[in-house]
Protein backbone atom coordinates (compact mmCIF):
# COMPACT_ATOMS: atom_id res chain seq x y z
CA UNK A 1 0.00 0.00 0.00
CA UNK A 2 2.75 2.31 0.44
CA UNK A 3 4.15 1.79 -2.70
CA UNK A 4 0.91 2.69 -4.07
CA UNK A 5 0.44 5.96 -2.26
CA UNK A 6 4.12 7.10 -3.04
CA UNK A 7 2.85 6.49 -6.87
CA UNK A 8 -0.17 8.88 -6.40
CA UNK A 9 1.82 11.30 -4.55
CA UNK A 10 4.72 11.40 -7.09
CA UNK A 11 1.53 12.24 -9.67
CA UNK A 12 0.12 14.73 -7.47
CA UNK A 13 3.83 16.22 -6.55
CA UNK A 14 3.91 16.76 -10.62
CA UNK A 15 0.79 18.71 -10.79
CA UNK A 16 1.98 20.97 -7.83
CA UNK A 17 5.61 21.66 -9.91
CA UNK A 18 4.03 22.35 -13.29
CA UNK A 19 1.73 25.01 -11.61
CA UNK A 20 4.56 26.80 -9.39
CA UNK A 21 6.24 26.66 -12.76
CA UNK A 22 2.91 28.89 -13.93
CA UNK A 23 2.41 25.63 -16.49
CA UNK A 24 -0.34 23.68 -17.40
CA UNK A 25 -0.14 20.33 -15.78
CA UNK A 26 -0.24 17.13 -17.61
CA UNK A 27 -0.55 13.51 -16.75
CA UNK A 28 1.05 11.38 -19.71
CA UNK A 29 -0.89 7.34 -20.46
CA UNK A 30 -0.01 4.68 -22.74
CA UNK A 31 -1.89 4.35 -25.75
CA UNK A 32 -3.71 1.05 -24.34
CA UNK A 33 -5.46 0.53 -27.39
CA UNK A 34 -3.09 0.50 -30.28
CA UNK A 35 -2.08 -2.19 -31.86
CA UNK A 36 1.40 -0.86 -32.33
CA UNK A 37 1.68 -1.10 -28.79
CA UNK A 38 1.22 -4.36 -28.20
CA UNK A 39 3.56 -7.31 -29.01
CA UNK A 40 3.34 -11.30 -28.87
CA UNK A 41 4.85 -13.19 -26.86
CA UNK A 42 4.16 -17.29 -26.94
CA UNK A 43 4.86 -17.53 -23.19
CA UNK A 44 2.79 -14.37 -22.50
CA UNK A 45 0.32 -13.48 -24.90
CA UNK A 46 -0.27 -9.96 -26.01
CA UNK A 47 1.87 -7.41 -23.29
CA UNK A 48 2.47 -3.66 -23.97
CA UNK A 49 5.98 -3.20 -25.68
CA UNK A 50 8.59 -0.92 -22.94
CA UNK A 51 8.68 2.00 -25.04
CA UNK A 52 5.36 2.11 -26.42
CA UNK A 53 3.46 5.57 -27.40
CA UNK A 54 2.16 7.90 -25.25
CA UNK A 55 -0.94 10.61 -25.39
CA UNK A 56 -1.23 13.34 -22.87
CA UNK A 57 -4.21 14.37 -21.05
CA UNK A 58 -3.73 18.41 -20.68
CA UNK A 59 -5.70 20.66 -18.09
CA UNK A 60 -5.32 23.35 -20.66
CA UNK A 61 -7.28 21.69 -23.36
CA UNK A 62 -10.89 21.89 -23.93
CA UNK A 63 -10.77 18.44 -25.37
CA UNK A 64 -8.95 17.00 -22.49
CA UNK A 65 -9.79 19.08 -19.29
CA UNK A 66 -12.55 17.26 -18.22
CA UNK A 67 -11.01 13.80 -18.32
CA UNK A 68 -7.96 15.33 -16.65
CA UNK A 69 -10.20 16.39 -13.34
CA UNK A 70 -11.67 13.29 -13.31
CA UNK A 71 -8.62 11.25 -13.09
CA UNK A 72 -7.49 13.61 -10.28
CA UNK A 73 -10.86 12.97 -8.60
CA UNK A 74 -10.19 9.38 -8.66
CA UNK A 75 -6.95 9.32 -7.48
CA UNK A 76 -8.07 11.39 -4.64
CA UNK A 77 -10.43 8.30 -3.94
CA UNK A 78 -8.18 5.60 -4.74
CA UNK A 79 -5.85 7.11 -2.26
CA UNK A 80 -8.35 7.21 0.76
CA UNK A 81 -9.43 4.06 -0.11
CA UNK A 82 -6.08 2.18 0.11
CA UNK A 83 -5.16 4.21 3.39
CA UNK A 84 -7.98 3.19 5.32
CA UNK A 85 -7.81 0.31 3.80
CA UNK A 86 -11.23 0.03 2.13
CA UNK A 87 -12.39 -1.39 -0.87
CA UNK A 88 -14.89 -0.18 -3.57
CA UNK A 89 -16.19 -1.54 -6.61
CA UNK A 90 -15.92 0.56 -10.09
CA UNK A 91 -19.83 0.41 -10.00
CA UNK A 92 -19.69 2.34 -6.22
CA UNK A 93 -17.48 4.80 -7.60
CA UNK A 94 -19.91 5.82 -10.63
CA UNK A 95 -22.59 5.98 -8.10
CA UNK A 96 -20.70 8.35 -5.49
CA UNK A 97 -21.69 11.10 -8.16
CA UNK A 98 -23.03 10.00 -10.95
CA UNK A 99 -23.73 13.53 -12.61
CA UNK A 100 -19.93 13.91 -12.59
CA UNK A 101 -18.84 11.03 -13.53
CA UNK A 102 -21.74 10.85 -16.68
CA UNK A 103 -20.94 6.87 -17.45
CA UNK A 104 -19.77 3.53 -15.35
CA UNK A 105 -17.66 3.41 -19.00
CA UNK A 106 -15.99 6.72 -18.39
CA UNK A 107 -15.10 5.23 -14.51
CA UNK A 108 -13.90 1.91 -16.05
CA UNK A 109 -11.65 3.59 -18.54
CA UNK A 110 -10.17 5.38 -16.74
CA UNK A 111 -9.65 3.35 -13.66
CA UNK A 112 -7.93 1.48 -16.51
CA UNK A 113 -5.62 4.25 -17.11
CA UNK A 114 -4.86 5.23 -13.66
CA UNK A 115 -3.72 1.38 -13.32
CA UNK A 116 -1.45 1.76 -16.33
CA UNK A 117 0.04 5.00 -15.66
CA UNK A 118 1.05 4.32 -12.11
CA UNK A 119 2.02 0.43 -12.92
CA UNK A 120 -0.06 -0.84 -10.39
CA UNK A 121 -2.82 -4.01 -10.78
CA UNK A 122 -5.88 -2.79 -10.22
CA UNK A 123 -7.08 -4.96 -7.16
CA UNK A 124 -3.67 -3.29 -5.45
CA UNK A 125 -5.88 -0.02 -6.13
CA UNK A 126 -8.69 -1.55 -3.96
CA UNK A 127 -10.45 -1.16 -6.75
CA UNK A 128 -12.79 -4.06 -7.69
CA UNK A 129 -14.65 -5.10 -10.32
CA UNK A 130 -18.59 -6.58 -10.06
CA UNK A 131 -18.14 -10.21 -10.71
CA UNK A 132 -20.49 -11.79 -13.29
CA UNK A 133 -18.74 -15.06 -13.60
CA UNK A 134 -19.66 -19.21 -11.67
CA UNK A 135 -17.29 -21.69 -10.76
CA UNK A 136 -18.26 -25.16 -9.75
CA UNK A 137 -16.61 -28.92 -9.71
CA UNK A 138 -13.60 -30.42 -7.48
CA UNK A 139 -12.46 -27.05 -5.51
CA UNK A 140 -12.38 -25.52 -2.22
CA UNK A 141 -10.68 -22.60 -1.16
CA UNK A 142 -10.73 -20.02 1.65
CA UNK A 143 -11.93 -16.33 1.08
CA UNK A 144 -9.53 -13.50 2.36
CA UNK A 145 -12.08 -12.99 5.42
CA UNK A 146 -11.87 -16.97 6.19
CA UNK A 147 -15.53 -18.26 5.09
CA UNK A 148 -14.78 -21.60 3.68
CA UNK A 149 -16.09 -22.29 0.24
CA UNK A 150 -16.49 -25.43 -0.97
CA UNK A 151 -17.59 -25.62 -5.09
CA UNK A 152 -17.90 -29.91 -4.90
CA UNK A 153 -21.18 -30.09 -2.98
CA UNK A 154 -23.25 -27.51 -4.19
CA UNK A 155 -25.61 -28.34 -7.24
CA UNK A 156 -25.53 -24.62 -8.17
CA UNK A 157 -22.59 -22.83 -9.27
CA UNK A 158 -20.83 -20.45 -7.00
CA UNK A 159 -19.84 -17.11 -7.95
CA UNK A 160 -16.14 -16.20 -8.36
CA UNK A 161 -14.85 -14.25 -5.73
CA UNK A 162 -14.63 -10.31 -6.04
CA UNK A 163 -11.05 -10.47 -4.31
CA UNK A 164 -8.73 -13.66 -6.22
CA UNK A 165 -6.24 -12.32 -5.13
CA UNK A 166 -6.91 -12.98 -1.52
CA UNK A 167 -8.17 -16.11 -1.86
CA UNK A 168 -6.13 -19.09 -0.04
CA UNK A 169 -6.31 -23.02 0.89
CA UNK A 170 -6.72 -24.14 -2.65
CA UNK A 171 -7.62 -27.49 -2.98
CA UNK A 172 -8.82 -30.01 -5.87
CA UNK A 173 -8.32 -33.64 -7.32
CA UNK A 174 -9.32 -32.17 -10.74
CA UNK A 175 -7.82 -33.82 -13.83
CA UNK A 176 -8.76 -30.86 -16.02
CA UNK A 177 -10.42 -27.06 -16.08
CA UNK A 178 -13.07 -26.35 -18.61
CA UNK A 179 -14.35 -22.99 -19.85
CA UNK A 180 -17.11 -22.63 -20.81
CA UNK A 181 -18.44 -19.81 -23.27
CA UNK A 182 -22.19 -19.35 -22.41
CA UNK A 183 -23.83 -19.57 -18.68
CA UNK A 184 -26.56 -21.67 -20.58
CA UNK A 185 -24.18 -24.20 -21.92
CA UNK A 186 -22.84 -24.17 -18.08
CA UNK A 187 -25.98 -24.64 -16.54
CA UNK A 188 -26.49 -27.45 -18.06
CA UNK A 189 -22.91 -29.26 -17.96
CA UNK A 190 -24.13 -28.72 -14.59
CA UNK A 191 -27.86 -30.17 -14.18
CA UNK A 192 -26.10 -33.35 -16.09
CA UNK A 193 -23.64 -33.59 -13.34
CA UNK A 194 -20.67 -33.52 -15.81
CA UNK A 195 -17.95 -32.69 -13.95
CA UNK A 196 -18.23 -35.74 -11.67
CA UNK A 197 -19.35 -38.40 -14.09
CA UNK A 198 -16.44 -38.21 -16.58
CA UNK A 199 -13.30 -37.61 -14.08
CA UNK A 200 -13.56 -35.10 -11.66
CA UNK A 201 -12.35 -31.07 -13.28
CA UNK A 202 -13.49 -27.50 -12.15
CA UNK A 203 -15.71 -25.61 -14.37
CA UNK A 204 -15.77 -22.26 -14.72
CA UNK A 205 -18.08 -19.34 -16.89
CA UNK A 206 -17.25 -15.43 -17.63
CA UNK A 207 -20.67 -16.19 -18.94
CA UNK A 208 -19.70 -14.51 -22.48
CA UNK A 209 -16.82 -12.22 -22.63
CA UNK A 210 -15.42 -12.93 -19.27
CA UNK A 211 -14.76 -9.98 -16.25
CA UNK A 212 -11.37 -9.12 -14.94
CA UNK A 213 -11.91 -11.87 -11.38
CA UNK A 214 -12.54 -14.83 -13.76
CA UNK A 215 -9.62 -14.24 -16.07
CA UNK A 216 -7.44 -13.91 -12.47
CA UNK A 217 -9.52 -17.03 -11.02
CA UNK A 218 -8.38 -18.96 -14.57
CA UNK A 219 -4.87 -17.72 -13.76
CA UNK A 220 -4.68 -18.54 -10.53
CA UNK A 221 -6.49 -22.20 -11.37
CA UNK A 222 -3.89 -22.75 -13.82
CA UNK A 223 -0.24 -21.52 -11.09
CA UNK A 224 -1.81 -23.69 -8.05
CA UNK A 225 -2.95 -26.72 -10.06
CA UNK A 226 -0.70 -27.17 -13.34
CA UNK A 227 -3.74 -29.06 -14.93
CA UNK A 228 -5.05 -28.94 -18.49
CA UNK A 229 -7.53 -26.51 -19.51
CA UNK A 230 -9.56 -26.71 -22.31
CA UNK A 231 -12.40 -23.90 -23.48
CA UNK A 232 -15.84 -25.26 -24.78
CA UNK A 233 -17.03 -21.78 -27.01
CA UNK A 234 -19.58 -21.35 -30.32
CA UNK A 235 -18.23 -22.26 -33.31
CA UNK A 236 -17.93 -18.63 -34.57
CA UNK A 237 -15.97 -15.67 -34.59
CA UNK A 238 -17.58 -14.21 -30.58
CA UNK A 239 -16.27 -17.69 -30.00
CA UNK A 240 -12.87 -17.35 -30.83
CA UNK A 241 -12.58 -13.92 -29.57
CA UNK A 242 -13.43 -14.82 -26.28
CA UNK A 243 -11.53 -17.99 -26.10
CA UNK A 244 -8.23 -15.61 -27.08
CA UNK A 245 -9.10 -13.00 -24.49
CA UNK A 246 -8.28 -16.31 -21.78
CA UNK A 247 -5.58 -17.50 -23.68
CA UNK A 248 -3.90 -14.45 -25.08
CA UNK A 249 -5.57 -11.39 -23.28
CA UNK A 250 -6.94 -8.37 -24.96
CA UNK A 251 -5.10 -5.49 -26.29
CA UNK A 252 -6.92 -2.89 -23.65
CA UNK A 253 -5.16 -4.92 -20.70
CA UNK A 254 -1.94 -5.84 -21.95
CA UNK A 255 -0.44 -4.33 -19.47
CA UNK A 256 -1.09 -6.52 -17.26
CA UNK A 257 -1.03 -9.51 -19.23
CA UNK A 258 1.72 -11.25 -16.76
CA UNK A 259 -1.47 -11.95 -14.48
CA UNK A 260 -4.32 -12.29 -16.46
CA UNK A 261 -3.07 -15.25 -19.42
CA UNK A 262 -3.20 -18.43 -19.52
CA UNK A 263 -0.91 -19.24 -22.99
CA UNK A 264 -1.97 -23.16 -21.79
CA UNK A 265 -5.71 -23.03 -22.87
CA UNK A 266 -6.57 -25.45 -25.68
CA UNK A 267 -9.38 -25.33 -28.02
CA UNK A 268 -11.87 -28.55 -26.76
CA UNK A 269 -14.67 -27.13 -29.27
CA UNK A 270 -17.05 -26.66 -30.91
CA UNK A 271 -14.58 -26.58 -33.73
CA UNK A 272 -16.02 -25.77 -37.51
CA UNK A 273 -14.81 -28.89 -38.60
CA UNK A 274 -16.51 -31.04 -35.70
CA UNK A 275 -19.78 -29.74 -37.65
CA UNK A 276 -19.25 -31.80 -40.83
CA UNK A 277 -17.28 -34.16 -38.89
CA UNK A 278 -20.83 -35.12 -36.66
CA UNK A 279 -23.01 -33.95 -39.99
CA UNK A 280 -24.78 -30.97 -38.44
CA UNK A 281 -27.57 -30.35 -40.49
CA UNK A 282 -27.15 -27.34 -42.64
CA UNK A 283 -30.42 -25.89 -41.47
CA UNK A 284 -29.29 -25.92 -37.83
CA UNK A 285 -26.32 -23.33 -38.39
CA UNK A 286 -26.70 -19.70 -39.10
CA UNK A 287 -25.47 -17.42 -41.89
CA UNK A 288 -22.87 -15.18 -41.19
CA UNK A 289 -24.15 -11.43 -40.78
CA UNK A 290 -21.38 -8.69 -42.16
CA UNK A 291 -19.91 -7.95 -38.80
CA UNK A 292 -19.20 -11.91 -38.76
CA UNK A 293 -16.92 -11.45 -41.43
CA UNK A 294 -15.12 -8.72 -40.38
CA UNK A 295 -14.64 -10.09 -36.92
CA UNK A 296 -13.29 -13.33 -38.43
CA UNK A 297 -11.02 -11.51 -40.65
CA UNK A 298 -9.67 -9.35 -38.19
CA UNK A 299 -8.92 -12.23 -35.94
CA UNK A 300 -7.05 -13.99 -38.72
CA UNK A 301 -4.85 -11.16 -39.12
CA UNK A 302 -3.70 -11.18 -35.28
CA UNK A 303 -0.16 -12.13 -34.58
CA UNK A 304 -1.11 -15.28 -32.76
CA UNK A 305 -3.17 -16.70 -35.45
CA UNK A 306 0.22 -17.26 -37.23
CA UNK A 307 1.72 -19.67 -34.23
CA UNK A 308 -1.54 -21.48 -34.28
CA UNK A 309 -1.89 -23.24 -38.00
CA UNK A 310 -4.27 -26.04 -36.71
CA UNK A 311 -6.42 -22.79 -35.19
CA UNK A 312 -6.13 -21.22 -38.64
CA UNK A 313 -7.01 -23.96 -40.31
CA UNK A 314 -10.56 -23.98 -38.44
CA UNK A 315 -11.21 -20.61 -38.73
CA UNK A 316 -10.88 -20.92 -42.80
CA UNK A 317 -13.16 -23.82 -42.55
CA UNK A 318 -15.32 -21.23 -40.96
CA UNK A 319 -14.58 -18.53 -43.57
CA UNK A 320 -15.71 -20.34 -46.28
CA UNK A 321 -18.75 -21.51 -45.24
CA UNK A 322 -19.46 -18.46 -43.93
CA UNK A 323 -22.18 -20.47 -41.51
CA UNK A 324 -21.72 -20.86 -37.30
CA UNK A 325 -23.19 -22.85 -34.42
CA UNK A 326 -23.68 -22.45 -30.89
CA UNK A 327 -22.81 -25.44 -29.02
CA UNK A 328 -26.56 -25.87 -28.71
CA UNK A 329 -27.28 -27.16 -31.60
CA UNK A 330 -25.48 -30.67 -30.42
CA UNK A 331 -28.95 -31.06 -28.82
CA UNK A 332 -30.17 -31.71 -32.41
CA UNK A 333 -28.19 -34.87 -32.03
CA UNK A 334 -29.87 -35.97 -29.03
CA UNK A 335 -30.64 -33.87 -25.73
CA UNK A 336 -27.52 -34.80 -23.53
CA UNK A 337 -24.99 -35.21 -26.75
CA UNK A 338 -22.85 -32.66 -25.38
CA UNK A 339 -22.09 -34.32 -21.80
CA UNK A 340 -22.59 -38.23 -22.70
CA UNK A 341 -20.73 -38.34 -25.92
CA UNK A 342 -19.22 -35.18 -27.61
CA UNK A 343 -16.82 -33.73 -24.54
CA UNK A 344 -16.22 -37.79 -23.34
CA UNK A 345 -14.92 -38.12 -26.79
CA UNK A 346 -13.13 -35.62 -26.96
CA UNK A 347 -11.27 -35.82 -23.80
CA UNK A 348 -10.61 -39.72 -23.87
CA UNK A 349 -9.07 -39.04 -27.79
CA UNK A 350 -7.30 -35.88 -27.48
CA UNK A 351 -9.67 -34.56 -29.77
CA UNK A 352 -8.50 -30.42 -28.80
CA UNK A 353 -6.17 -28.20 -30.48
Amino acid sequence: SSEVLEAIENVVQGVFQSLAQKKAPVLTVANRTDWRNIEFKDSVGLQMIPGCTRKQIRSDCPQSARRFALMLKILSMIYKMVQSNTYATKRDIYYSDTLLFGSQSVVDQIINDISCMLKIPRRSLHVLSTTKGFVAGNLCYTEEDGTKVNCTCSATAVTVPSNVQGIKNLTSHAKFILIVEKDATFQRLLDDDFFSKVSPCIMITGRGVPDLNTRLLVRKLWDSFQIPIFSLMDADPHGVEIMCVYKYGSVSMSFEAHHLTVPSVKWLGLLPSDLKRLNICKDALIPFTKQDENKLASILKRPYIASQPLWKRELEIMAASKLKAEIQVLTSLSSDFLSRVYLPNKLQFGGWL
